[in-house]
């Protein structure tokens, strides 16, 4: 739920391209010849991808289940000026006032549910909440990222007030990877040790597609993630795209 590793998240992250996502998005919008103007974002986290949305001209609701999260996110949009409202819940059970024009989901978050019904859930609740005609656009790890990612072993980062070391486990039989993050951070002479874990579920299209399927809404197509062409055997990340009848 990034409690403790909340506070760092960013300073961590600050290598991810939220701004080349948010491009994504709005050519993948316009591939599918989409003008949205109310958008929902899944487990929206720190506001990486909400505030540049937001930013662009879009209205923005932005969903996590932690807590910590959101409270950073809240001051982020708040230093930038920026109507975003933020609601801490869980995807799987969230509730809206209203419908939505797009909703969009980033940072493999659709990953971290470890099981097909919990994610046929988050499926039927988007199709709810979605207007006639409205897409759900939300990237996945794929089964070949977690592999590469397991053959690492352990991996970690040095700044200059904190680090962190994190060890992977990859189940080839669950198809799930479990992350145990170690973080330090600087307080005076000392360290403090935050430990947390996570775990994500690889999917196949094959499984995905049937859930979308069944769920109400209806799929139409999946993109590699940097290149937003084919998917391949390779494809570490990938963009899948879903819409609501009309």
């Amino acid at each position: 739920m990034y409690n403790s590793f909340a506070y760092v998240y960013d300073l961590f992250m600050d290598g991810t391209p939220y701004e080349k996502w948010a491009s994504n998005l709005e050519r993948l919008f316009k591939r599918f010849k989409l003008s949205p103007k109310l958008i929902l974002d899944l487990g929206c986290g720190t506001g990486g991808v909400t505030i540049p949305m937001s930013r662009r001209g879009y209205e923005m609701i932005g969903v996590d289940i932690s807590v910590d999260m959101l409270n950073i996110a809240r001051e982020k949009a708040a230093a930038s000026e920026l109507d975003i409202l933020y609601l801490n819940q869980d995807m799987r059970s969230f509730e809206l006032y209203g419908t939505v024009d797009a909703c969009i989901s980033v940072c493999d978050s659709m990953n971290y549910i470890l099981n097909p019904a919990g994610l046929k859930k988050v499926f039927k609740l988007v199709k709810n909440y979605l207007n006639p005609g409205g897409y759900f656009i939300f990237d996945l790890n794929t089964l070949y990222f977690f592999r590469q990612l397991a053959s690492r072993g352990s991996f970690g980062e040095i700044r200059e007030n904190c680090a962190f070391i994190c060890e992977t486990g990859y189940s080839e039989k669950r198809r799930v990877m479990e992350y145990c993050v170690d973080v330090f951070v600087q307080n005076g002479d000392i360290y403090n040790r935050f430990s947390e874990v996570h775990f994500e579920r690889a999917y196949a299209m094959d499984e995905i597609v049937p859930l979308i399927e069944q769920s109400g809404l209806n799929f139409r197509g999946v993109y590699d993630a940097k290149t937003l062409k084919a998917i391949s055997a390779e494809s570490e990340r990938v963009y899948v795209c879903c819409c609501k009848s009309t």
